[in-house]
């Protein structure tokens, strides 16, 4: 039997905000609501079902990160830089305004309206142990830190 990840539930305040910033950011489409859930679908069929709860829920922040190809990477930073979404290169925010060169890839990170954490990745982590770039970071300029 093979496993694959279907859908997850993304906890927010606003689901529209929330499902429209990321399919924004990301180049993708926010699909039809079904019930309490409004989708965003990735290429690979997985789906982020927004909802929407109360003022009364406390939200935990999750971790929620995309591998895209180099290209998609510099259209995806075009429009972070665009929205004036604080960016970072690592998850503690040691490295605002900067992007990552992990696995000689490049990396970033940043919050959704939520507050969840995201991050776009070119190489899986661990794809390249070797990489003269590991632990480098590069300044985007134009970048709001956060």
């Amino acid at each position: 039997m093979s496993v694959e990840f279907n859908h997850t539930i993304v906890l927010s305040r606003d689901r529209e905000q929330s499902a429209h910033f990321l399919a924004g950011i990301l180049d993708l489409e926010v699909g039809e609501p079904a019930g309490m859930f409004l989708p965003v679908t990735t290429a690979n069929g997985v789906t982020l079902d927004f909802a929407t709860v109360g003022v009364d829920v406390d939200i935990p922040m999750q971790h929620y990160a995309f591998l895209v190809s180099e290209d998609e990477f510099d259209q995806i930073l075009a429009r972070l830089l665009a929205a004036e979404a604080p960016i970072q290169a690592d998850p503690h925010g040691k490295h605002p305004r900067r992007i990552n060169r992990n696995d000689g890839g490049r990396g970033v990170y940043f919050l959704d309206p939520a507050g969840h954490g995201l991050e776009v990745i070119t190489r899986p982590y661990g794809s390249d142990p070797d990489s003269p770039l590991n632990g480098v970071t590069e300044e985007v300029p134009g970048a709001v830190g956060g």
